[in-house]
């Protein structure tokens, strides 16, 4: 399981996992893929920078990336106080009447309450690329795209390359024209922000239609090897992935010391490939999320319409953390893809990365035989 980009970064597979956690950012490192730290739940710049000096001592000196979200056109934005008072009255009611209804507790007293991810905004993003180019970073990798001009600049000028998310051919080629160096390009089935072509169609489209002028890193529905061999087999490069690894070992958010795992790791674990929906309600943007009684709620009449990005995140910030501290499983917000039906362990990264290569090594020698036969 060796292509161009692992020669390019130093990395023994071309495995690139998003994941909101260092710990599993660290242990995918150190395993031989890259683990790309994502940075929208850093509200404050010494927050990342904290984060990333830990990376720096735990990656075993191994490439590392970090994952921003930054729009190409600068939004207008205010304090986060101004953005606070554009949320409506009727949507905050509708949010703590839910909660009540689901019997979701309050946060305990002396735990801060969460006041929205302002890594969703623009100037937070840009804080976020400034604090990570003073560590080794490898790679910075957009999820909403082509990052401004100026930021590819920067990110070439201190030797780093450029990812971007895409969902179509035309996404793509217009990420190559902007300077992006790797194209992500990730299907339907994905977790998160995603598009609306199935992954098996996309991952051909998108290396056909950039011909050679950038590596292609396969994204939405990876969990096995022979899912990867599939995508290598489409022409990608590597493979990008994230959910399957939100049930690795080593994933700390929303987990207590000694209490094992997380409520969202519970869900996780009893979901099946068709216990996910696409949905506004997680960030203002559709996005892939674990189906559950909150997501009903918002699908059921009478419930108001997501607030745009990044309001829809204020809004809901603070419920997400009270469910995520919860002891109900079937009353949470997650973002997952749809292969979350085989996330049925709880184990460390290093296993699933080597499970990975074990199944790519077994696919592909099977695809041997059946050549040579």
């Amino acid at each position: 399981m060796r292509t161009q980009l692992c020669d390019r970064f130093g990395i023994q597979y071309p495995i690139f996992v998003f994941t909101p956690s260092e710990k599993v950012a660290a242990a995918v490192s150190r395993a031989g893929g890259m683990g790309v730290l994502g940075c929208v739940r850093f509200n404050q710049p010494d927050e990342l920078d904290a984060a990333l000096c830990w990376m720096d001592e735990n990656a075993g000196g191994n490439p590392y990336g970090v994952d921003v979200v930054m729009p190409a056109k600068v939004p207008t934005e205010g304090t986060a106080v101004d953005i606070d008072k554009l949320v409506p009255q009727q949507h905050r009611d509708f949010v703590a009447k839910t909660l009540i209804d689901l019997g979701v507790p309050p946060l305990p007293d002396d735990e801060t309450r969460s006041e929205g991810t302002l890594g969703w905004l623009h100037s937070i993003a840009r804080s976020h690329v400034e604090v990570a180019l003073n560590h080794p970073i490898s790679l910075i990798a957009n999820a909403l795209g082509s990052p401004p001009a100026d930021v590819i600049e920067e990110a070439h000028n201190a030797g780093v390359p450029v990812a971007a998310l895409a969902g179509s051919a035309k996404h793509a080629q217009r990420h190559v024209d902007n300077g992006v160096d790797i194209v992500v390009a990730q299907g339907h089935e994905a977790g998160g922000h995603t598009g609306e072509i199935g992954s098996v169609v996309l991952w051909p489209e998108i290396v056909d239609a950039l011909d050679g002028r950038a590596p292609v890193l396969a994204a939405g529905g990876i969990g096995t090897g022979r899912q990867v061999a599939a995508a290598l087999a489409l022409g990608a490069s590597g493979v990008w992935m994230g959910s399957a690894f939100l049930t690795a070992a080593e994933y700390d958010l929303g987990v207590r010391a000694g209490e094992g795992p997380s409520v969202i790791q519970e869900a996780l674990l009893a979901a099946t490939s068709s216990d996910t929906v696409r949905r506004r309600i997680y960030s203002g943007k559709p996005a892939r999320l674990l189906k559950s009684r909150w997501t009903d709620a918002w699908d059921a009449a009478g419930a108001p319409d997501p607030l745009p990005m990044p309001l829809q995140n204020v809004l809901v910030s603070e419920a997400h953390q009270r469910m995520s501290r919860s002891t109900d499983p079937t009353a949470v917000a997650m973002p997952v893809g749809q292969i979350v039906g085989r996330m049925n362990e709880i184990r460390p990264a290093a296993d699933i990365v080597a499970d990975l290569v074990a199944g790519f090594e077994k696919a592909t020698r099977a695809l041997d035989g059946i050549r040579d036969s």
